[in-house]
């Protein structure tokens, strides 16, 4: 759906965007600062002198405006074409800005948010957008693989997190996607265990959760290795993490509910009686977010459908002894689905 029968369909005189990776998506502005504003006729960007010559390069309107102040530049902007209906991102739009247009444009023109129907507008990704996220995942593995060797007895996560960030952008990463998690021993019951300054002991699980962005998209991959002999018990949760992983893959097709991928992942670790210790969703899309719609989990809406981007991340997380978490990205194709994360996601001893 282009924002042309956005527009159509809400009876609306003009869009506000002001969410970046919206922006980014609908006219390829990679800057930090910026608002798109679309009429029925036409289109106006909006920045700060930073970013015009950049804007001038990378979008396509009929106007770029500099400005100083961005909210009363977007109002003057809205003025000057008549509006009376207004489209924005609700969910994005920090309160104080939303509180601020509101006020300024009083009476004038009505917001009318428009959240689920943009979701709907990037849940399936084009073709371009699937070679960039290929891209990312291919690199990002390729920098895993330098740094495999750095996990052994003794290693520290905050040191493995900073080699691995390194590794990436010396490969070409723009930067990472988000905080590294790397979490051994106990901390693998945190599934955001943001690597620390805890030594890694052999015996311990260790749980590494990293990605990168590259040209504006993300890849999103875990792993979780054995460091040293584990006990039985650990080994019994990877293995059943494993299959959960292994089966939302082989049921992951067009016209499945996203609620019925995540059922067959978290019904396999329920009947293995470890359903209590798997909290979160299944997966997430990702993009040019690395959290995007739709959501795979006990309450998504909506079927999985051809050119969708989402994550199979099952995991168990037991307090005081560890957890395991195993994550891949994949495309879903017309017939079924394309893993595009590089790792082996087999048991794996290192050190």
């Amino acid at each position: 759906m282009a924002v042309e029968t956005l527009l159509e369909n809400n009876d609306l005189d003009a869009v506000v965007f002001f969410h970046l990776p919206t922006i980014r998506y609908l006219c390829d502005f990679s800057g930090s600062d910026g608002v798109l504003v679309v009429f029925r006729r036409q289109t106006f960007f909006l920045t700060d002198s930073r970013y015009t010559v950049q804007a001038r390069e990378q979008v396509r309107a009929d106007d770029i405006i500099e400005y100083r102040s961005q909210l009363p530049a977007v109002i003057d902007c809205l003025n000057r074409q008549g509006c009376r209906r207004v489209g924005f991102e609700a969910a994005t739009l920090a309160y104080a800005t939303w509180d601020k247009l509101r006020k300024e444009s009083a009476d004038r023109w009505t917001w009318i948010p428009l959240d689920e129907p943009l979701q709907q507008l990037r849940r399936c990704k084009r073709d371009a957008e699937i070679d960039k996220l290929r891209q990312a995942a291919t690199l990002a593995a390729r920098g895993f693989e330098q740094i495999i060797d750095l996990v052994r007895p003794g290693a520290v996560e905050r040191e493995i997190a900073l080699e691995l960030e390194f590794a990436l952008k010396r490969l070409g990463a723009d930067e990472k996607a988000f905080d590294f998690i790397v979490a051994s021993g106990p901390r693998g019951a945190m599934p955001h265990g943001i690597a620390s300054d805890k030594a890694i002991a052999s015996g311990e699980l260790v749980t590494i959760d990293y990605g990168v962005v590259k040209d504006g998209y993300h890849s999103d991959e875990t792993v979780t290795f054995a460091v040293g002999e584990i006990s039985s018990d650990l080994r019994r949760i990877y293995d059943i993490v494993l299959a959960a992983h292994d089966a939302a893959i082989d049921q992951l097709r067009p016209g499945m509910g996203l609620r019925e991928l995540d059922a067959v992942a978290r019904e396999l670790i329920a009947a293995e009686g470890y359903g209590d210790y798997f909290g979160h969703g299944l997966g997430h899309g990702v993009g040019l977010e690395i959290h995007e719609y739709p959501a795979v989990s006990p309450r998504a809406r909506g079927l999985v459908e051809p050119g969708m981007v989402l994550t199979i991340e099952p995991g168990i997380y037991v307090p005081g002894l560890g957890g395991v978490r195993i994550e891949d990205t994949l495309l879903v194709t017309d017939s079924g689905n394309e893993i595009l994360t590089r790792l082996p996601k087999g048991f794996r001893t290192l050190g």
